[in-house]
């Protein structure tokens, strides 16, 4: 079957094929079609359903575009992943699956099906739970809500906080004030909120106490009203710090709570927060845990080879143990 995809000329076709065409190449390769340049867009030939499916792509894809950004490989082989039969997803639905950000105007897409279940517990429950290994997006994408959500006026400010415990420094001995002391330990979260904030307008609302950053321990005895919080790194926690952390959430909060229980920094045999707060949490209404894995992983291509591979070690050392 052959088919022409109509395309506008006036829209940013270099953004969409790719360098060098290489976006309409790996099209090819994972849908099993030809596809080349066409007058009018692009014409494509294959059997029907793949045919069909590279025409609904191509929707997906210039959706993207009309945003302001390029189309990269990734979005693409997520995408597809997404669509595949089972999995529950459309081209359509993707394109709704977008998170708007503030003054850099972009848009940040949840790219798996983990991801989007992340998205959509953030949108229906006041209290998340995001367990899963790095690179699964856990931080990003709370801190795309926070700020889409300060962005909508539905809370009036962003509240960050860590456990500062890593390497054994006592934050009383470090330079600098409350924020300079705390900064190290949140710059995961900087680093998100200068990728969907201007850096001046950070800085401005930092001074303004629009976002707070703060450590763990200084959120006892707080009540946290028309607030979005999120506690990163939550595996460093205690049980008794995630009580007092569950306990301070006011009217018209959200909060997320973070981390990888298979990277907790707190001394052996300790007992892990989060995972205390699973046990005891698991079943209560209002409270969602989302649990990320490997195939959530929108990192380069080997830090999921990397996490698969640690995997397997643990399991086998898992066996060792029982046999």
């Amino acid at each position: 079957m052959d088919r022409i995809i109509y395309l506008n000329n006036n829209k940013n076709l270099q953004a969409l094929f790719g360098k060098y065409d290489q976006n309409l190449k790996l099209v090819e390769e994972e849908l099993k079609v030809r596809v080349v340049r066409h007058e009018h867009g692009l014409k494509v030939t294959g059997d029907d359903q793949s045919v069909e499916k590279v025409s609904d792509l191509m929707d997906y894809l210039v959706s993207i575009t009309d945003d302001g950004r390029e189309v990269k490989r990734q979005d693409i082989v997520y995408a597809i992943e997404l669509t595949k039969p089972g999995q529950g997803f459309d081209f359509k639905r993707l394109a709704k699956e977008k998170i708007e950000v503030y003054l850099r105007g972009g848009l940040v897409i949840p790219k798996t099906k983990g991801q989007i279940e992340y998205v959509e517990a953030i949108k229906k429950h006041d209290i998340v739970f995001a367990i899963g290994p790095a690179g699964t997006g856990k931080t990003y994408l709370a801190m795309a809500m926070a700020v889409n959500a300060l962005k909508k006026g539905i809370v009036r400010r962003i509240i960050l906080t860590r456990p500062a415990i890593e390497a054994g420094e006592n934050l009383g001995f470090l330079p600098g004030d409350m924020v300079e002391k705390v900064l190290p330990y949140l710059r995961p979260l900087y680093d998100a909120l200068y990728d969907m904030m201007e850096p001046d307008q950070v800085e401005q609302y930092t001074e303004q106490g629009i976002i707070e950053v703060a450590p763990l321990a200084f959120m006892r005895g707080r009540t946290l009203n028309d607030a979005f919080v999120i506690l990163d790194e939550a595996q460093n926690s205690t049980p008794f710090q995630m009580k007092m952390f569950l306990t301070r959430l006011g009217f018209d909060s959200k909060t997320v709570i973070t981390g990888d229980i298979t990277q907790s920094d707190l001394p052996k045999g300790s007992s892990i927060g989060l995972v205390d707060a699973e046990n005891v949490l698991r079943d209560t209404d209002g409270i969602k845990f989302v649990h990320l894995n490997g195939e959530d992983v929108v990192r380069h291509e080997l830090v999921h080879r990397i996490i698969e591979a640690y995997a397997r070690v643990d399991q086998q050392s898992d066996k060792n143990i029982l046999s």
